[in-house]
């Protein structure tokens, strides 16, 4: 008989001007109908946060990141401090609904499944701009119009939501500290990174994408201007650049192609109905988007070219290992 597998939920801060959130964060994963085992707060080199943190949060184990400033070694500094089965990781600044780990590990129960990931909602802090297309709002950090409906196998997740067995985040080297988010610098795909190793590692290996499984992910009014748009975009560009360089265009680019070929054009198509006010501001939003994200990855292929085996095949294992603590748990591998 399939047990369901324990889990540590793994929540990376950075700065108390998040405070509220971290907490609302925080309150969520205590407030699970499936009580998660285990809470990891990382905090990524602010001292005073993780004093404040220390004393506020009774029964959640508060590290410091224990490698390079930044959310990619800030997450390996989870995944090397949890003690079980299953990682699972919340954006600070997200709240996760109360049937959220139950939906996450009941897949587990496939053997094949390596992680899950799911539903990601924005919470608009002001109002959604009426110019902004969903199939955009993974700028935003959230699920995006496109993303499978029902629960479905993709090639990798949304970092607010995201689930993998811990032993298989390990195996493949964690989390590269070369890519991903330093404090406000809009970059990423570290995510989808260590999904292609994964993927790459495992050829029968499994990632799930469960829409029961949602959290709801707070855009502050910061990201609602045009200006943070383009430079989001400018910057998944860059980030798929070097993504593509370490782990080949073909895999790190699948997700991408079909994106162009069916989800944007029939934003197009619905943007440019007769009867939508705001239709050509989203039509002229959905072209800056794509062809700020072309830019960014043409000037990122530029910058550093592919180059060799590890150029084509990606990194080796030294690259990307993950910090284990000698007194880290494995849980059950």
């Amino acid at each position: 008989m399939n047990t369901v597998p324990s889990v540590t939920v793994v929540v990376c801060a950075y700065t108390l001007d998040r405070w509220d959130d971290v907490r609302a964060a925080i309150g969520s994963l205590r407030a699970q109908r499936h009580p998660v085992d285990e809470i990891v707060l990382v905090v990524d080199h602010c001292p005073e946060l993780y004093e404040r943190a220390s004393a506020a949060f009774p029964g959640v184990r508060v590290v410091e990141n224990a490698g390079r400033q930044g959310l990619s070694d800030a997450r390996n500094t989870g995944v090397g401090a949890a003690r079980c089965e299953v990682v699972a990781f919340l954006d600070d600044d997200a709240a996760a609904d109360p049937d959220w780990a139950g939906g996450l590990l009941a897949r587990y129960a496939d053997p094949d499944v390596a992680g899950v990931g799911g539903l990601v909602r924005a919470w608009w802090v002001t109002r959604r701009p009426v110019w902004f297309p969903p199939e955009f709002d993974w700028v935003v950090g959230c699920s995006y119009r496109g993303l499978p409906r029902h629960l479905a196998p993709v090639r990798n997740f949304i970092g607010a939501n995201m689930s993998f067995r811990r032993a298989e985040v390990v195996a493949a080297g964690g989390f590269r500290a070369d890519l991903g988010r330093v404090g406000t610098r809009p970059l990423g795909c570290e995510e989808t990174e260590l999904c292609l190793r994964i993927a790459a590692r495992r050829p029968d290996a499994v990632l799930l994408h469960e829409p029961a499984a949602a959290v709801r992910h707070r855009v502050p009014a910061a990201r609602t201007s045009w200006g943070y748009f383009v430079s989001r975009c400018y910057a998944e560009g860059l980030s798929k650049a070097q993504v593509a360089r370490l782990g080949g265009t073909h895999a790190a680019l699948a997700s991408e192609r079909a994106y162009l070929r069916s989800t944007v054009p029939r934003a197009f198509a619905r943007a440019l109905r007769p009867g939508r006010p705001a239709g050509l501001r989203t039509a002229g939003a959905l072209a800056g988007g794509v062809g700020a994200t072309v830019a960014g990855y043409a000037v990122g292929r530029v910058r550093h070219p592919a180059s060799g085996p590890a150029g084509r095949r990606g990194a080796g294992a030294e690259a990307v290992a993950v910090r284990l603590p000698a007194t880290a748990g494995g849980g059950r591998p």
